[in-house]
């Protein structure tokens, strides 16, 4: 039967959901139509990622219908939805992580041969999905050694190889290099032209307007507009998003004399990561480490905490030369760490956000082993106050928080430690913008303080807004250092390149 033109193919009917404590979405209604890039927008905990979940048969929903041209549909699970053709790539990486990137590409339909698994026909169909996204890699290799940005190009691989007509984008190129997210936008149209639809969630606003048809904005689970994105502009976009007019953050810290020096690296090298890399940082200051996808920045801030056991190199910290080959030693040097990768290496997503909070600084905060649970509670309802967690249940459990909430829980943690060396690893990663101008604020204010802060950032503008200086990182090596007055975009980018 033909369908009807005037007629959306996804029809969200006064869909509603409810997670204790919280209502994610409240009475939404709107509709996708076939064949288009649909955007849907939001501040962090707004609903966006649960309306995609339910979608694609993760979670129910407590209220509503849910149409696909035209028939009401059932999606209690996922296996519904991909029955129905619906797929989705997710913000956070859901992998095996001991299993290879050809086991994980081919996990729901492994390919058998009598009785056994051909290893060769999984390796040969895992290719074929990883060329479709012209991802180049070792199909042998387990997906827990892989980088973040490739892990999530394996994500979108899999999606696509699905044969899906619907996929659900959830933050698709928070990981991803320019070069990857230029790829995935041109594989997207390519589907488009093929009429598959997307449905893309995403807070990169110049993604939004530079690839899709339709914009649906969400704000604190209710539906706000859904409108043609040529219809839009930035600001009117932002407004319709957060409800209140937004400024970008100017940093105050930038006015303020930094200090005495808090953290000194010299030479610090790791065979095949970075090599020779020195710098210093002052009580006070922001040290941006700018550079390429590869360029040695992650690897640098995990080295000095104490997660490189190959580094070799000198520190100082506060004028005291310092041995730090485990997380524990760097902690006790008062250096905290806010990862790139807050759901691996952030948080215990089963613990709850005061526990969280907790845990840098449990050894204060206990008697003879014993945790003073009150006093983690009221710790951790000052820091949630102060970054406006949302909920701001200090009970709460972790993993029900949205990305942002949880990037905020991160900082959080190190704030209660008071750590007077902060390394910074990818701050914004997945936040709207809304919360990434508080996270903007509350870095400055840290500076301000007195905190020594060392930033990683794969976005320019944040780079240059927030940090005094900027080191730049090219093939593991320090390709040079600007002042704040002496760098600009394009200066940044050619020492990036090697221009």
């Amino acid at each position: 039967m033909d369908r009807n033109p005037a007629q959306p193919y996804i029809e969200f009917d006064r869909i509603t959901k409810r997670f204790p404590g919280v209502t994610a979405l409240d009475d939404v209604t709107f509709g996708i139509e076939a064949g288009t890039c649909h955007a849907v927008v939001g501040e962090n905990g707004a609903g966006k990622s649960t309306l995609g979940r339910i979608l694609t048969g993760i979670y129910d929903h407590d209220g509503g219908q849910i149409r696909i041209d035209g028939r009401p549909v059932q999606l209690i699970e996922p296996r519904d939805a991909l029955d129905m053709g619906i797929g989705m790539v997710h913000q956070e990486l859901v992998f095996c992580e001991n299993l290879s990137v050809a086991e994980n590409l081919c996990l729901g339909t492994l390919p058998a041969r009598g009785g056994f698994v051909s290893d060769r026909s999984m390796e040969e169909r895992a290719r074929r999905m990883l060329e479709a996204v012209d991802a180049d890699m070792d199909v042998g290799t387990s997906i827990g050694d892989l980088p973040v940005a490739q892990q999530q190009l394996v994500q979108i691989a899999a999606a696509l190889g699905s044969g899906a007509r619907v996929i659900v984008f959830d933050e698709p190129t928070s990981s991803l290099s320019h070069v990857e997210a230029k790829r995935l936008r041109e594989n997207i149209r390519h589907l488009k032209s093929k009429g598959v639809t997307s449905i893309y969630i995403s807070h990169d606003l110049d993604e939004i307007f530079r690839l899709c048809d339709v914009v649906t904005v969400l704000r604190d689970g209710r539906h706000v507009t859904t409108r043609p994105v040529a219809e839009l502009d930035r600001a009117t976009l932002i407004n319709l998003m957060i409800g209140r007019t937004y400024e970008a953050y100017f940093p105050s810290h930038v006015d303020t004399e930094s200090g005495g020096e808090m953290l000194a690296v010299d030479s610090l090298t790791s065979p095949g990561k970075f090599e020779n890399v020195s710098f210093s940082v002052r009580s006070g200051e922001v040290l941006a480490l700018a550079g390429l996808v590869g360029a040695g920045r992650t690897e640098v801030l995990q080295a000095v905490f104490g997660l490189d056991p190959n580094v070799t190199g000198h520190l100082r910290v506060a004028g005291r030369p310092v041995s730090i080959r485990h997380p524990i030693d760097a902690m006790r040097n008062g250096i905290g760490l806010v990862p790139e990768d807050r759901k691996r290496f952030g948080l215990v997503l089963t613990l709850r956000v005061d526990q969280n909070i907790g845990l840098p600084t449990l050894a204060h905060r206990s008697n003879f082993g014993w945790i003073r649970g009150k006093g983690e509670e009221d710790l951790a309802d000052e820091y949630v106050k102060r970054l406006s967690v949302r909920p701001d249940d200090v009970r709460y459990n972790t993993a029900g928080l949205s990305g942002g909430n949880q990037q905020k829980v991160v900082l959080a943690k190190w704030l209660a430690a008071r750590c007077p060396v902060l390394l910074i690893d990818e701050p914004t990663r997945g936040v709207d913008v809304g919360a990434k101008s508080e996270i903007h604020a509350l870095i400055d204010q840290l500076a301000h303080e007195g905190t020594a802060i060392v930033l990683v950032s794969s976005e320019l503008p944040e780079v240059l807004n927030l940090s005094t200086r900027i080191m730049v990182l090219r093939a593991g090596r320090v390709a040079g250092e600007l002042s704040r007055e002496d760098a600009d975009q394009g200066t940044v980018m050619r020492m990036m390149a090697g221009v």
